[in-house]
């Protein structure tokens, strides 16, 4: 379809995909692109660039609009925890989520109100439905009811608590959201008139098998994430559908199986979910002591600093900010590796104008993802020589923010990082006693403030090496909280929580890493001299021939290959 003097509504417009897509769309000459976003400072904040980036189109070709467009037009500007704790907007949720789909509840939704209003000919849909739907995690709201329900039975008092309870479990059912969200942006397209429809979709794992590594403090494969891959694979059938109905317009869904990056590098204050990180100290004399029960949140355990976490950082846009060992990590050859916005762009205006790119799932389920690129790991050296100038200039190192999850992956980085520091490189932590190790990072975190400050800030306790006494501030990622906050402790409990997030400093876990470092220098040693082909892709080159320790790049090695979540298809 031309796109020339058309309208064109691109939902997402503030994120790392749908600003690449609204500045390709320019090209395109459209007549008006309406650029939404979940908040209005967002929503404003693309516009004001795009404006200045293209000051030639006037001040009226590109228009902000924002809300939540997965509720009814009167609740898009609230937030999701205010909806779920006000027992009216429950009842609204409720009501349009699960009652037949009538006429009313249509026109009072936020997706009419906005597709009614603009009538674009061009929908290009950048929200990642599937987490916004599937990270509500209906798992812990059914603990939740579960423990009200064995509450009430103990209790004869007012069942509040419990009504509660269970209509915040119905407000996060995944499939019927899905499924009524899809009924009414059918139907609004086509009382509007819109031609065609392409959504920028997810697998759910950055591409990545149930081996995935990467989740944020719950089981593996986390229940959470898969319920994400299953949204996201419902959202394609739905659409499939959506696309085999007479009336309906075109409709296309580009699924990239890579991360998405990035927006920028740059150095400053390291936000996770909009708000900075606040830095605490634990100095060793006020561990806390490991006894019988473990209390996951604290009050006034560690001495707020009144300072937040400042580094180096890589912009990766809704998927929040990462250091240059998380980045390292994921971008590993067999990790989720990346595909860049401009990339997905190029293929959906392609896509509107007719192309067939291979690249359209609706079109053909099979073969239709789009991979870590040529592109991206050319441009990825750059990326990561940029990141390192900037560490240099302003003399920190930029291991793990917490951000990416899972905290395995920021302990891993953390904990070689400490080796790094006290022994340069790998060669050097094997000629060391496995003692000797434990108590150099040991006088290392006793030492250095700043850096212990870090690790615990951003939620990763440090275990000492008598097993028995954590560093810690008063919220850490592992064990994660699932209702109950004071748990008993057991070695075997201790042994998990460790491996699953802590920076472990005892003698068995420096005898690990030893072990590590043997089974990469044993591989790399396989390979002949004189082999200069393709063939291999851990050679001496790329481990700096041991004069060093990479964080990133030996995390990325151990979730391939000793955690076996390495991807099956590029």
């Amino acid at each position: 379809m031309d796109i020339e003097g058309r309208t064109v509504v691109v939902l997402g417009g503030w994120g790392l995909v749908g600003s690449a897509i609204c500045r390709k769309l320019v090209d395109e000459r459209p007549k008006k692109i309406i650029v939404t976003s979940l908040l209005r400072s967002e929503a404003e904040e693309a516009v004001a660039f795009l404006q200045k980036e293209f000051q030639r189109l006037g001040k009226k070709y590109f228009i902000p609009w924002w809300g939540n467009i997965f509720v009814r037009f009167e609740l898009k500007d609230a937030k999701r925890e205010e909806l779920l704790n006000d027992s009216k907007a429950r009842a609204m949720l409720i009501e349009d989520m699960l009652d037949e789909l009538t006429e009313d509840v249509l026109h009072r939704s936020a997706i009419f109100h906005l597709v009614n209003k603009f009538k674009p000919d061009t929908i290009i849909d950048c929200i990642n439905s599937a987490t916004a739907i599937a990270y509500q995690d209906i798992y812990q709201s059914a603990r939740g009811v579960l423990k009200q329900i064995s509450r009430s039975q103990k209790l004869t008092g007012s069942i509040a608590p419990l009504t509660t309870a269970t209509e915040q479990l119905l407000c996060t059912l995944y499939v019927p959201q899905l499924i009524r969200h899809v009924q009414l942006l059918y139907r609004s397209m086509q009382e509007s008139g819109t031609k065609i429809y392409v959504k920028i979709g997810t697998s759910g794992t950055g591409g990545m098998g149930l081996n995935i590594p990467y989740t944020h403090s719950e089981e593996r494969p986390s229940s959470v994430l898969l319920s994400k891959s299953a949204v996201a694979g419902a959202h394609t059938l739905l659409l499939f559908l959506m696309g085999r109905t007479p009336g309906a317009p075109i409709t296309k869904e580009i699924k990239p199986t890579a991360a998405i990056a990035w927006k920028k590098v740059a150095f400053g204050e390291i936000k996770r979910r909009g708000k900075p990180i606040e830095l605490y100290d634990c100095p060793p004399t006020k561990g806390v002591k490991l006894n019988r029960s473990f209390q996951i949140r604290m009050s006034n355990t560690a001495k707020p600093m009144h300072d937040t976490v400042k580094s180096v950082f890589i912009d990766t846009g809704e998927n929040g900010l990462f250091s240059r060992g998380e980045f390292e990590a994921i971008a590993t050859p067999g990790q989720m590796e990346f595909v860049t916005p401009e990339e997905i762009a190029e293929a959906a205006i392609y896509e509107i104008k007719g192309g067939n790119t291979g690249h359209d799932i609706i079109n053909a389920l099979d073969n239709a993802t789009l991979a870590p690129t040529y592109r991206a790991g050319y441009l990825f050296q750059g990326a990561l020589e940029r990141i390192k100038e900037l560490e240099r200039k302003h003399h920190v190192d930029s291991v793990a923010f917490e951000v990416l999850g899972p905290p395995r992956l920021s302990k891993l980085l953390y904990e070689a990082y400490l080796l790094k520091l006290c022994f340069t490189n790998m060669r050097a932590v094997l000629k060391t006693r496995p003692f000797i190790l434990s108590k150099k990072l040991r006088q290392k975190i006793v030492a250095d403030k700043r850096l212990r400050s870090h690790i615990i800030s951003i939620g990763i306790p440090i275990l000492m090496p008598n097993g028995k006494t954590l560093l810690r501030a008063d919220e850490i990622k592992i064990p994660a909280y699932r209702g109950e906050n004071e748990l008993s402790v057991t070695p075997k409990k201790i042994d998990l929580w460790a491996h699953d997030g802590w920076v472990d400093l005892r003698i068995a876990n420096m005898k690990h890493w030893q072990e590590r470092f043997k089974k990469i220098i044993a591989m790399v040693e396989h390979i002949p001299p004189s082999e200069t082909g393709s063939r291999y892709m851990h050679t001496r080159e790329y481990w700096d021939h041991f004069n060093d320790i990479n964080p990133g790049k030996l995390a990325g090695w151990i979730f391939s290959y000793e955690e076996e979540g390495m991807r099956m298809k590029a």
